[in-house]
Protein backbone atom coordinates (compact mmCIF):
# COMPACT_ATOMS: atom_id res chain seq x y z
CA UNK A 1 0.00 0.00 0.00
CA UNK A 2 1.11 3.28 -1.16
CA UNK A 3 2.00 6.55 1.52
CA UNK A 4 -1.07 8.05 -1.07
CA UNK A 5 -3.68 4.81 0.19
CA UNK A 6 -2.26 4.57 3.73
CA UNK A 7 -3.53 8.22 4.34
CA UNK A 8 -6.69 7.87 2.01
CA UNK A 9 -7.75 4.87 4.49
CA UNK A 10 -7.14 6.41 7.49
CA UNK A 11 -9.64 9.16 7.18
CA UNK A 12 -12.53 9.27 9.24
CA UNK A 13 -16.12 11.21 8.46
CA UNK A 14 -17.45 13.35 10.67
CA UNK A 15 -15.44 12.76 13.74
CA UNK A 16 -18.14 15.15 15.98
CA UNK A 17 -21.17 15.04 17.27
CA UNK A 18 -23.92 16.30 14.17
CA UNK A 19 -26.94 18.18 14.39
CA UNK A 20 -30.22 17.11 14.14
CA UNK A 21 -32.99 17.69 11.40
CA UNK A 22 -36.31 17.52 11.22
CA UNK A 23 -37.38 18.04 8.07
CA UNK A 24 -41.05 17.84 8.73
CA UNK A 25 -40.28 21.61 10.54
CA UNK A 26 -38.55 22.54 7.42
CA UNK A 27 -39.89 26.03 5.85
CA UNK A 28 -41.63 26.23 2.99
CA UNK A 29 -39.13 27.81 0.81
CA UNK A 30 -35.41 26.64 0.71
CA UNK A 31 -33.40 30.30 0.96
CA UNK A 32 -34.61 30.64 5.22
CA UNK A 33 -33.44 27.26 5.97
CA UNK A 34 -30.27 28.08 3.52
CA UNK A 35 -29.90 30.87 5.72
CA UNK A 36 -30.11 29.19 9.06
CA UNK A 37 -28.12 26.38 8.35
CA UNK A 38 -25.35 29.03 6.82
CA UNK A 39 -25.50 30.85 9.88
CA UNK A 40 -25.27 27.62 12.18
CA UNK A 41 -22.04 26.58 10.19
CA UNK A 42 -20.51 30.10 11.29
CA UNK A 43 -21.24 29.62 14.53
CA UNK A 44 -19.96 26.03 14.73
CA UNK A 45 -16.71 27.24 13.24
CA UNK A 46 -16.89 26.18 10.21
CA UNK A 47 -13.91 27.44 7.87
CA UNK A 48 -14.84 29.25 5.01
CA UNK A 49 -18.12 28.66 4.77
CA UNK A 50 -18.87 30.76 2.03
CA UNK A 51 -16.84 28.96 -0.60
CA UNK A 52 -18.93 26.97 -2.61
CA UNK A 53 -18.20 24.34 -5.89
CA UNK A 54 -19.08 26.13 -9.28
CA UNK A 55 -20.26 23.66 -11.85
CA UNK A 56 -20.76 24.86 -15.91
CA UNK A 57 -20.31 22.95 -18.82
CA UNK A 58 -18.31 24.28 -21.92
CA UNK A 59 -19.03 24.37 -25.43
CA UNK A 60 -18.35 20.48 -26.03
CA UNK A 61 -21.21 19.28 -23.17
CA UNK A 62 -17.99 18.81 -20.66
CA UNK A 63 -18.42 19.65 -16.94
CA UNK A 64 -16.47 22.29 -15.63
CA UNK A 65 -16.07 23.11 -11.64
CA UNK A 66 -14.07 25.21 -9.41
CA UNK A 67 -14.14 26.70 -5.78
CA UNK A 68 -15.85 30.85 -5.48
CA UNK A 69 -16.55 32.71 -2.90
CA UNK A 70 -21.02 33.12 -2.06
CA UNK A 71 -21.35 36.89 -2.30
CA UNK A 72 -25.59 37.10 -1.25
CA UNK A 73 -28.35 34.44 -0.88
CA UNK A 74 -31.48 36.22 -1.61
CA UNK A 75 -34.98 36.01 -3.20
CA UNK A 76 -33.36 36.69 -6.37
CA UNK A 77 -30.71 34.04 -6.19
CA UNK A 78 -27.45 32.89 -5.27
CA UNK A 79 -24.34 35.50 -5.83
CA UNK A 80 -21.08 35.07 -7.26
CA UNK A 81 -19.07 37.22 -9.83
CA UNK A 82 -15.99 36.82 -12.08
CA UNK A 83 -14.53 38.41 -15.40
CA UNK A 84 -17.03 38.17 -18.29
CA UNK A 85 -13.99 36.87 -20.18
CA UNK A 86 -12.88 34.22 -18.14
CA UNK A 87 -13.38 30.34 -18.55
CA UNK A 88 -16.75 30.28 -16.39
CA UNK A 89 -17.85 34.02 -17.90
CA UNK A 90 -17.91 32.40 -21.43
CA UNK A 91 -19.13 28.78 -20.33
CA UNK A 92 -22.15 30.77 -18.83
CA UNK A 93 -23.13 33.09 -21.53
CA UNK A 94 -22.94 30.59 -23.72
CA UNK A 95 -25.19 28.11 -21.31
CA UNK A 96 -26.36 30.16 -18.60
CA UNK A 97 -27.37 26.90 -16.28
CA UNK A 98 -25.41 26.08 -13.37
CA UNK A 99 -25.00 23.96 -10.05
CA UNK A 100 -23.48 24.70 -6.69
CA UNK A 101 -22.36 22.76 -4.06
CA UNK A 102 -21.64 23.83 -0.13
CA UNK A 103 -20.03 21.24 2.34
CA UNK A 104 -19.79 21.98 6.11
CA UNK A 105 -18.15 19.19 7.26
CA UNK A 106 -17.94 21.08 11.07
CA UNK A 107 -22.06 19.66 10.88
CA UNK A 108 -22.25 16.78 8.04
CA UNK A 109 -24.40 19.29 6.33
CA UNK A 110 -24.31 19.98 1.85
CA UNK A 111 -26.10 21.82 -0.21
CA UNK A 112 -27.00 22.02 -3.60
CA UNK A 113 -28.89 24.13 -5.94
CA UNK A 114 -29.20 24.16 -9.82
CA UNK A 115 -30.40 26.64 -12.09
CA UNK A 116 -30.65 29.13 -14.59
CA UNK A 117 -28.28 32.16 -14.47
CA UNK A 118 -28.74 35.48 -14.93
CA UNK A 119 -26.06 38.62 -15.16
CA UNK A 120 -26.75 41.99 -12.28
CA UNK A 121 -26.64 45.19 -14.22
CA UNK A 122 -23.69 46.91 -14.68
CA UNK A 123 -23.83 49.38 -10.74
CA UNK A 124 -24.42 45.87 -9.39
CA UNK A 125 -20.84 44.64 -10.32
CA UNK A 126 -19.01 47.78 -9.23
CA UNK A 127 -20.97 47.88 -5.70
CA UNK A 128 -19.83 44.47 -5.50
CA UNK A 129 -16.19 44.64 -6.41
CA UNK A 130 -16.26 47.84 -3.86
CA UNK A 131 -18.16 46.07 -1.06
CA UNK A 132 -15.06 44.25 -0.76
CA UNK A 133 -11.57 44.21 0.43
CA UNK A 134 -8.57 46.31 -1.31
CA UNK A 135 -7.07 43.05 -2.42
CA UNK A 136 -10.20 41.90 -4.38
CA UNK A 137 -9.93 44.95 -6.24
CA UNK A 138 -6.53 44.49 -6.89
CA UNK A 139 -7.02 41.27 -8.25
CA UNK A 140 -10.13 42.40 -10.54
CA UNK A 141 -7.76 44.86 -11.87
CA UNK A 142 -5.27 42.59 -13.14
CA UNK A 143 -7.73 41.23 -15.08
CA UNK A 144 -7.06 38.09 -17.90
CA UNK A 145 -8.52 35.54 -16.04
CA UNK A 146 -7.73 31.69 -17.72
CA UNK A 147 -5.43 33.28 -20.36
CA UNK A 148 -2.36 31.61 -20.57
CA UNK A 149 0.64 33.06 -18.22
CA UNK A 150 3.94 33.38 -19.93
CA UNK A 151 5.80 33.46 -16.00
CA UNK A 152 5.47 33.76 -12.48
CA UNK A 153 7.21 37.02 -13.51
CA UNK A 154 4.65 38.12 -15.63
CA UNK A 155 1.69 37.57 -13.04
CA UNK A 156 4.13 39.71 -9.97
CA UNK A 157 4.30 42.53 -12.30
CA UNK A 158 0.91 42.51 -13.63
CA UNK A 159 0.08 42.56 -9.73
CA UNK A 160 2.31 44.87 -8.18
CA UNK A 161 1.06 47.62 -10.94
CA UNK A 162 -2.72 46.70 -9.68
CA UNK A 163 -2.38 46.86 -6.24
CA UNK A 164 -0.70 50.57 -6.87
CA UNK A 165 -3.78 51.44 -8.60
CA UNK A 166 -6.25 50.38 -6.09
CA UNK A 167 -4.41 51.97 -3.70
CA UNK A 168 -4.42 55.20 -5.90
CA UNK A 169 -7.65 54.97 -7.16
CA UNK A 170 -10.01 52.97 -4.41
CA UNK A 171 -12.74 54.27 -7.08
CA UNK A 172 -11.42 52.30 -9.85
CA UNK A 173 -13.40 49.62 -11.71
CA UNK A 174 -12.75 46.35 -13.65
CA UNK A 175 -15.39 46.26 -16.57
CA UNK A 176 -15.06 43.05 -17.18
CA UNK A 177 -15.89 42.09 -13.31
CA UNK A 178 -19.94 40.57 -13.43
CA UNK A 179 -22.48 40.06 -11.01
CA UNK A 180 -23.71 36.36 -11.91
CA UNK A 181 -26.97 35.38 -9.76
CA UNK A 182 -28.20 31.36 -10.32
CA UNK A 183 -32.19 31.19 -10.00
CA UNK A 184 -32.75 27.69 -8.25
CA UNK A 185 -35.00 25.50 -9.30
CA UNK A 186 -33.92 22.79 -7.35
CA UNK A 187 -31.98 22.78 -3.90
CA UNK A 188 -30.97 19.83 -1.78
CA UNK A 189 -30.15 19.67 1.98
CA UNK A 190 -28.11 16.84 3.39
CA UNK A 191 -27.94 15.88 6.41
CA UNK A 192 -25.40 13.77 7.56
CA UNK A 193 -25.91 10.77 10.23
CA UNK A 194 -23.30 8.65 12.06
CA UNK A 195 -24.91 5.75 11.06
CA UNK A 196 -25.75 6.47 7.24
CA UNK A 197 -29.05 7.26 8.25
CA UNK A 198 -28.71 10.63 5.84
CA UNK A 199 -31.46 12.94 5.76
CA UNK A 200 -31.99 14.59 1.87
CA UNK A 201 -34.56 17.23 1.21
CA UNK A 202 -35.14 18.14 -1.94
CA UNK A 203 -37.28 21.79 -2.91
CA UNK A 204 -38.07 21.54 -6.25
CA UNK A 205 -39.88 24.86 -8.31
CA UNK A 206 -43.03 24.00 -9.67
CA UNK A 207 -44.72 26.77 -12.00
CA UNK A 208 -46.56 27.87 -8.98
CA UNK A 209 -44.50 27.24 -5.54
CA UNK A 210 -41.62 24.61 -4.19
CA UNK A 211 -42.56 21.54 -3.81
CA UNK A 212 -40.50 19.40 -0.51
CA UNK A 213 -39.96 16.00 -0.79
CA UNK A 214 -37.03 13.66 1.03
CA UNK A 215 -35.02 11.51 -1.05
CA UNK A 216 -32.90 7.96 -0.27
CA UNK A 217 -29.60 8.61 1.03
Amino acid sequence: MTDFHRALRSLRVWDTELPSFDPASAPPEPLALFHDWFTEAVAAGQTEPHTLSLATVDEDGRPDVRTVMLHDADERGWHFASHAGSAKGRQLAARPEAALGFYWPVQGRQVRIRGHVTTGTPEEAYEDLHARTAGALASALVGRQSEILESPEALAQASAAAWARAEAEPEAHAPTWTLYVVEPSEVEFFQGDARRRHLRLRYRRTDERWVRELLWP
